[in-house]
């Protein structure tokens, strides 16, 4: 009987341990489970909320691609009626500019120690005048070539004259990144040569342009341009040119001169922009190149003509800044060009003589400019501009030199700028400049008061 009711205690206990055993067993496993539980749940509130976020990108992002579409689809529709319109009728546009000049010195003496100056260089008239105004006129003839034709009306010792400035086509959609552009037309050498003088920031052509450009070179051939298919732009090109304008020497058949061009650019962020180019032009056996004369005293003028070689290397920077990538009312704009010339042949000073008055020579000339523009206000552009020009041409004869404005006399030739735009509108412009300008021996205060204003239909600018 006691063995039993041992017996029984014992068991009875084991019974009791096992079940206290179980029940802390069951604590913990209800626990586990509670806190996997709560895991799953805060796992599956996260992907439920990057499934909404997710779903919310991609209707944004079919709206937006609506947008871009409508957007493509009206500029296709406004392209196809502009093509339809050009098919019959060319877009006209009329550049309209007047000017008023005050100079210190005679414009009539201007001159540049060690540039024997050609084609348009010069200061202008003084007071009142008609400035460079100009009739383009531009259509696409089909869907494989465009054309443009300007004429240019200025006015010169008080008569009106015009003068064909542009006249060429372009291929359209030629495939590869590749254009071909045929006729006359401004060369690609340098940033500021392609450029209308309507779209230039400053009244007056950079110095380094007046001296060897003539203000602008312009010339009838071929241009081949190409754009690689790069993450930055790049563009080579090269034109093959007939020669017969200044610089050149009015050759009239077969290749009087050639050119290759290359730029680079990007953008740095959406704010920030650049290009960097770099140019050659080149001719050989020049024939007669004529510059301005001088006149002795008591005696008929003289006009000095160049023979020979001729090569121009260039390299120009730009950079432009706008906020928030919208220059619209506000921006900022660097630019900078470099150019060296070196010549080798013979000038020869015509109506002299006879025998004619001749030496041989070496020319070496260079120059640059820097500018900056900055757009403070809708309405409203300012902008600076330095110039200096350095020349060391030797010859055998001085003298002759000196008598055809090629000896530097000792000077460097600078000048300073400042001026202040209004622009109602990117149509219309009124602008005031001052040069301090010391091109020459005696420095001038030049002011300009000058109103550029656009007619009709109004090409976008390059960069």
């Amino acid at each position: 009987m006691r063995k039993a009711l041992v017996t029984a205690a014992i068991t009875a206990t084991i019974l009791n341990s096992s079940l206290v055993f179980a029940e802390s067993e069951t604590e913990s496993i209800k626990q586990q489970l509670n806190a996997l539980k709560k895991d799953y749940e805060q796992r599956i509130h996260a992907l439920e909320a990057r499934l909404l976020k997710t779903e919310e990108n991609a209707k944004q992002a079919n709206t937006k691609a609506q947008q871009v579409e409508g957007k493509l689809e009206q500029s296709n529709t406004s392209r196809s009626a502009l093509t339809s319109r050009n098919n019959f009728n060319p877009a006209i546009s009329l550049i309209l500019d007047g000017r008023y000049g005050s100079f210190g010195n005679d414009p009539e003496a201007y001159e540049l120690p060690g540039f024997a100056l050609g084609g348009e260089a010069g200061l202008g008239d003084k007071g009142l005048s008609l400035g460079h105004s100009e009739l383009i006129m531009s259509a696409n003839i089909d869907d494989k070539f465009y054309g443009q034709i300007t004429l240019a009306l200025a006015e010169h010792e008080g008569a009106t004259e015009v003068e064909l400035e542009e006249a060429f086509i372009q291929t359209l959609g030629l495939g590869n990144g590749m254009t071909v552009k045929a006729g006359r037309f401004f060369s690609e050498i340098g940033y500021l040569n392609k450029q209308h003088a309507h779209v230039w920031d400053f009244a007056d052509a950079p110095l380094i342009y007046r001296g060897l450009f003539g203000n602008s070179l312009i010339d009838d051939g071929v241009q081949f341009t190409y754009i690689a298919p790069t993450a930055i732009f790049l563009q080579l090109g090269s034109e093959i040119l007939s020669g017969s304008r200044h610089p050149a020497a009015g050759r009239s058949n077969g290749i009087g001169a050639w050119t290759v061009f290359a730029d680079i650019g990007g953008d740095i962020g959406i704010e920030h922009s650049w290009q960097l180019g770099f140019s050659h032009w080149q001719t050989n056996d020049i024939e007669g190149r004529e510059s301005g004369g001088h006149a002795h005293e008591g005696g008929a003028a003289e006009t000095p003509s160049f023979s020979g070689d001729s090569k121009i290397n260039g390299l120009d920077l730009v950079y432009k800044w706008a906020p928030n990538g919208n220059p619209k009312n506000q921006n900022f704009k660097f630019q900078f060009e470099y150019f060296v010339r070196k010549e080798n042949g013979v000038v020869t000073m015509l109506d002299s003589g006879p025998p004619l008055e001749k030496t041989r020579y070496n020319g070496d000339q260079k120059g640059w400019y820097a500018q900056t523009t900055y757009k403070f206000a809708r309405q409203w552009q300012t902008g600076l501009r330095y110039d200096q020009l350095d020349s060391n041409n030797r010859g055998s004869d001085t003298d002759i030199l000196a008598e055809a404005g090629l000896d530097n006399e000792g000077h460097t030739p600078k000048r300073y700028s400042a001026m202040l735009e209004w622009l109602p509108s990117e149509f219309s412009r009124v602008r005031l400049q001052y040069n301090r300008d010391k091109s020459y021996e005696e420095a001038d205060n030049q002011i300009f008061l000058q109103y550029t204003m656009s007619l009709g239909s109004h090409a976008a600018h390059q960069f």
